[in-house]
């Protein structure tokens, strides 16, 4: 683990992840996340087509 050597030292925005790189620089990466849920489709009852009967 790492130690912390100053704090607020970069003004950090909501959804960024940062992370100190192999140069040691601060970098801001946009934090991956799942995808929505889709809502689901309410189910309505469906009516039986009445067919017509043919006169004679």
């Amino acid at each position: 683990m790492g130690k912390i050597i100053i704090k607020n030292a970069v003004e950090r925005k909501p959804g960024y992840l940062y992370y100190v790189d192999g140069k040691g620089n601060v970098c801001e990466a946009k934090m991956a996340r799942g995808g929505k849920k889709k809502k689901a489709k309410k189910k309505t009852a469906s009516k039986k087509k009445t067919t017509k009967k043919k006169k004679k």
